[in-house]
């Protein structure tokens, strides 16, 4: 077995993007999330993925987003950007535009909306990495693509040079423990989790790293969870994790039956860095709705009981 010696690895949380009210970037607050997290001790950055709505920006917002995180990060870390579109000439028009705003690499799903085979991911990620200079993830995300990348699909794309590492948010352990096995021989293959509630098991799997939404909030809290599973101290990893899963809480602060679980997520991301003072206010694209004041009071709660310092 080769030793491994992954290209990407530690903490890269899915960037939250910060909106003012007539919806458009908030830059002061995106930069204060970047360097709360370059704070954190992350050991990347993840703009436009799911945390980071890019589903809802048009191509001019997401430009914005990846002009502000590249130059608040100022090649501290690496930035990959998210180039989430249905089709592959559409993927390939936006990983060429991330890539000339200064992306170190590009993340990409299966195609969607569009019915689709395996042969035509497998084509679909070919393309892409052709199109553009920079190294190439994969998105696992089914419940947003509603197509599973299996580590059958995966790692002969690892082995030819296409994929430089794979995000794994399908929530399928043992899809993920066979990727991490077949891993095991492709040493500069990155494989990242997006499970955020079980990253020290990931770890445990094989995984290099993770790519957790919540550590907009706690960014911190993941490094020192990264480290203790890195040196093998598992017991400080589980509490560690432990502690996380409680805060974690603050994504059921959504009244039920009134918002989607991408509305009360990203909403629970945002109230609670507005709490702690690093971005101005908790609104989110349309048609998601902000979480009120109750909600919000739940979250500070959630932030209280975890340790996390709040204005």
């Amino acid at each position: 077995m080769t030793a491994r010696t992954p290209r990407y690895s530690g903490v890269i949380p899915p960037v939250v993007t910060p909106l003012t009210a007539d919806g458009e970037i908030d830059r002061p607050s995106l930069e204060r999330v970047v360097g709360h997290l370059l704070d954190g001790g992350v050991s990347g950055l993840f703009a436009l993925g799911s945390s980071g709505e890019t589903a809802y920006l048009t191509p001019r917002r997401q430009d914005e987003v990846i002009k502000v995180i590249t130059a608040a990060s100022a090649g501290q870390v690496p930035v990959l950007v998210g180039a989430i579109e249905t089709t592959t000439d559409r993927a390939i028009e936006r990983a060429r535009a991330a890539q000339a705003l200064g992306a170190d690499a590009v993340v990409v799903t299966a195609p969607f909306y569009t019915r689709t085979h395996d042969t035509e991911i497998d084509r679909h990620f070919r393309d892409v990495a052709a199109a553009v200079d920079v190294p190439l993830l994969a998105y696992d995300v089914p419940v947003c693509v509603h197509s599973k990348l299996d580590p059958e699909l995966l790692l002969p794309l690892a082995a030819d040079g296409v994929l430089a590492g794979v995000k794994d948010s399908s929530g399928d352990d043992g899809s993920f423990r066979r990727l991490a096995i077949g891993a095991r021989d492709l040493p500069e293959f990155a494989v990242l989790t997006g499970h955020e509630l079980v990253v020290d098991a990931m770890m445990l799997s094989g995984a290099d790293g993770s790519v957790p939404g919540l550590g907009n909030v706690d960014p911190h809290g993941y490094v020192r969870l990264h480290e203790a599973a890195v040196r093998g101290d598992w017991a400080t990893a589980r509490a560690e994790q432990d502690r996380l899963v409680a805060l974690f809480d603050i994504v059921r602060a959504a009244r039920p039956g009134t918002a989607s679980a991408t509305a009360a997520g990203l909403g629970a991301f945002k109230s609670a860095l507005m709490l702690r003072g690093i971005i101005t206010t908790n609104l989110v694209s349309p048609p998601m709705r902000r979480l009120d004041a109750a909600e919000t009071a739940t979250i500070a709660d959630c932030l209280d009981r975890a340790g996390l310092s709040r204005v």
